[in-house]
């Protein structure tokens, strides 16, 4: 039933409602004016009801929006807290690696202070023993750790000579008697000369074979004459490349020409703890 016949209708019934005497045409004019009200109202009641129908859609719509992003950002608060786990979890290894390096140089470096300390006593105790020989060319210093034996040719060798004479047996048998009461001591003998050629010498070529030759005639004297363990000990020629003077006199030449006795303790301890 559309609207008008519904108004119609409505006249109807108030109209044989009123009675059924005639209508007079003030009465007539009330219920048309009736009529237009309730038209009017209809119109109106309509029009809210489209705006409400209008409102509940658009909200349905934003209620849609709301619960999606609810959903993303739920989503992503999920995800954060992975991140966090995940990045709470990496900090505890980081900081239990950290520590662990931490603790592993404080080991380290307590080795290398006894170390260090160990190669002062080892000094002392070589110049005590060597005292009598300083004056002859014998120098005792420490470097990076080590301790190094400086002897200079003419306390060990004659001229151009690989051959150890006899004050150099004594000096090399004193310094035995030391090195036997450090059997934790690495020794290097490493043999140096001067930078002028080598002539006359039968089967020496050079000052690489010269520095050798030397080198072997005191770790041969150790190994066999004193009874150091051959396992310790290296010897190496340097020839005339490492000089400690670069002059040209004779003085600065004889300071070049010289066997350096490296005296080291074992590192094993800390080569594990770095690998």
């Amino acid at each position: 039933m559309n609207k008008n016949k519904s108004l119609s209708l409505i006249v109807l019934v108030m109209f044989f409602a009123s009675s059924c005497k005639v209508m007079s045409l003030q009465n007539y004019e009330s219920l048309l004016a009736t009529q237009d009200s309730l038209s009017n109202g209809w119109d109106e009641a309509k029009l809210y009801s489209d705006q409400v129908e209008g409102e509940r859609d658009r909200l349905k719509i934003e209620r849609d929006r709301l619960m999606a992003d609810t959903a993303r950002l739920q989503q992503h608060l999920e995800d954060l807290q992975k991140d966090l786990l995940s990045s709470s979890g990496k900090a505890d290894r980081l900081a239990a690696d950290l520590a662990s390096r931490e603790q592993r140089l404080k080991e380290v470096e307590d080795i290398l202070r006894k170390r260090d300390e160990a190669s002062e006593a080892l000094k002392n105790k070589l110049q005590e023993a060597l005292l009598g020989f300083k004056e002859s060319g014998l120098g005792i210093d420490i470097r990076d750790g080590k301790v190094y034996v400086s002897l200079t040719d003419k306390l060990l060798f004659s001229s151009g000579s690989i051959v150890i004479d006899k004050r150099g047996l004594q000096v090399l048998a004193e310094l035995a008697k030391v090195l036997k009461t450090q059997p934790e001591i690495n020794i290097a003998v490493e043999g140096h000369t001067d930078n002028q050629r080598v002539s006359n010498l039968g089967q020496i070529k050079d000052n690489w074979d010269l520095s050798v030759l030397r080198a072997t005639s005191v770790v041969r004297f150790l190994t066999e004459s004193e009874q150091i363990n051959p396992v310790r000990l290296t010897a190496t020629g340097k020839g005339q490349f490492q000089p400690i003077e670069l002059g040209e006199t004779d003085e600065a030449r004889s300071k070049n020409r010289r066997i350096e006795i490296v005296l080291s303790p074992k590192l094993d301890e800390i080569y594990q703890m770095i690998k």
